[in-house]
């Protein structure tokens, strides 16, 4: 995937006075769209949670209740939030141009990063493959999580790959030139939508990672000793 060039003088304001339309005038803190979107994320972790509870047994170890949740939260969000700015980004769509409820929590967060609102390739590129790929794939590791089958561990890694490659090029582009479509001056813009909403699709992927890592690792050397044991 090529990063793109940066832009012209006259993008840049084209992009500036763009977002001032569709950013609070006086950078209101929080607002009724702010307040809904995060009850959305809000209850979609409460779903999960309570799948874990419904369909793992009792005395599950702590890192397959929590993987489980993470994964039934990731795919939940990647189908619902991420699938609804998917169609509003395609075929001639924009969030900006868009109306409903979707299209107001969209807008939102394109206030804090300007690429969403205009459907930006590289970032509708990227969500493609998360909604019809990295979604299924949280939905079939769920399932063999469920079923206490290990070959999941590999999936998992494939998975985490997938969501840190998706963090770094959904940002890395945008920091080498000089991030101009991001908006740090609202505290909620910075902290909550552009920081945390981003970072936990890096510390929980790389902490999954690890550990499934391990659990390959030590299966292989397991059996590698008893193939040694046997030829002994």
């Amino acid at each position: 995937m090529q990063i793109p060039h940066k832009k012209s003088h006259q993008n840049r304001t084209t992009n500036s006075c763009a977002r001032t339309s569709i950013m609070p005038s006086e950078h209101t803190i929080f607002t009724a769209t702010s307040a809904f979107s995060l009850a959305g994320v809000l209850a979609v972790g409460i779903i999960a949670y309570i799948g874990a509870n419904l369909l793992l047994p009792k005395n599950a170890p702590w890192i397959n209740r929590f993987t489980f949740i993470w994964l039934a939260f990731d795919a939940m969000i990647h189908f619902s939030f991420e699938g609804s700015f998917l169609y509003l980004s395609t075929f001639g769509r924009t969030v900006n141009s868009s109306v409903g409820p979707f299209a107001e929590l969209w807008k939102e967060y394109a206030a804090a990063d300007f690429r969403w609102g205009t459907a930006d390739p590289t970032v509708v590129s990227l969500e493609i493959l998360t909604v019809l790929g990295a979604g299924p794939l949280c939905c079939y590791i769920i399932k063999q999580l469920v079923n206490d089958d290990p070959a999941r561990h590999y999936w998992i890694v494939v998975l985490s790959t997938a969501e840190l490659y998706g963090g770094w090029m959904t940002f890395c582009p945008e920091w080498l030139t000089g991030s101009p479509n991001l908006d740090t001056s609202n505290a909620l813009f910075l902290w909550v939508y552009l920081v945390f909403m981003n970072v936990i699709w890096v510390v929980i992927p790389l902490g999954l990672m690890v550990d499934s890592y391990g659990q390959i690792a030590k299966s292989l050397r397991s059996a590698q000793a008893l193939a040694k044991a046997k030829k002994a």
